[in-house]
């Protein structure tokens, strides 16, 4: 979706404009984003094949097979990006919502709570923890519904709270609070108060909601000038937690500033 090809083709053949990202953070930190065109790209019943990765369900279980390379445009060396990721659902979610009046955005939570193994070859690194998977799809571009938005999730012993607000393209605001309880089922929440937060080294703003409208950044991981991603520390419904955060400006990523870099970041090759 953020694919500046794309973008400047018309969005005419999606399937020639796909692409694995891989973000790895801290200690043999590592990024991978590059767009594969239609013939290599092998859609399947149960698997998405993207150039030499390929995502598929063997069972229950979501299965990525990661081979790429960090070879972002410009930096003179490149390295390898391969693993396995496994991800249990350990709640599945079936309703999907619609982000604007007309039904063009749908927003879809998957599974809200999943358990996750990491084992990477390259760099040398694996763990386990909590996971998660949403999807969006629309009848037209993102920059032409929204201007901006920010989503947030946290867990509550065993269910997981989310919140979606922004502001659409022709004005008009929204925010729901969804808690989905532990056998994946979505109930409206209390919207708890917006709770503002530091703007970040790009100058994103950011928001999210908590209790008494108090929380504070841990740590922020993605920091680009449209789009955010940040840890957070808030009390929720009276528990404390930790948070998953993002904002993403529409406005600033239809720039032409930012449509000029994004191929640096996302390389295409041929």
């Amino acid at each position: 979706m953020f694919s500046p090809y794309y973008k400047s083709s018309g969005r005419a053949k999606p399937l020639d404009h796909a692409a694995l990202n891989v973000a790895l953070y801290g200690p043999g930190a590592r990024w991978t984003m590059t767009e594969r065109g239609e013939q290599d790209v092998r859609p399947e019943a149960a698997q998405l094949a993207i150039g030499p990765s390929a995502v598929r369900w063997v069972g229950d279980c979501l299965v990525i097979d990661i081979e790429e390379r960090d070879k972002r445009v410009g930096v003179p060396w490149t390295r390898r990006v391969a693993g396995q990721i496994k991800v249990w659902p350990e709640m599945i979610n079936t309703e999907a919502f619609a982000l604007d009046p007309a039904g063009r955005h749908l927003w879809h939570c998957i599974a809200p709570r999943a358990r996750i193994e990491v084992e990477m070859k390259a760099p040398a690194l694996s763990w386990k923890g909590s996971a998660y998977i949403d999807s969006n799809r629309g009848g037209e571009s993102l920059e032409e519904g929204f201007k901006i938005w920010h989503w947030s999730r946290a867990h509550l012993g065993r269910d997981v709270a989310v919140f979606y607000e922004g502001c659409r393209r022709d004005g008009s605001r929204f925010a729901s609070a969804l808690r989905f309880d532990r056998a994946g089922v979505p109930l409206e929440a209390e919207l708890p108060p917006a709770a503002p937060l530091p703007d970040t080294i790009w100058q994103m703003e950011r928001r999210t909601r908590a209790d008494k409208g108090l929380a504070s950044v841990r740590r922020t991981w993605e920091d680009s000038p449209f789009y955010t991603r940040s840890t957070l520390h808030a009390r929720l419904y009276g528990e404390p937690v930790v948070a998953m955060q993002e904002t993403l400006s529409l406005d600033r990523f239809c720039s032409p500033i930012v449509q000029f870099m994004l191929p640096y970041r996302m390389p295409r090759p041929g």
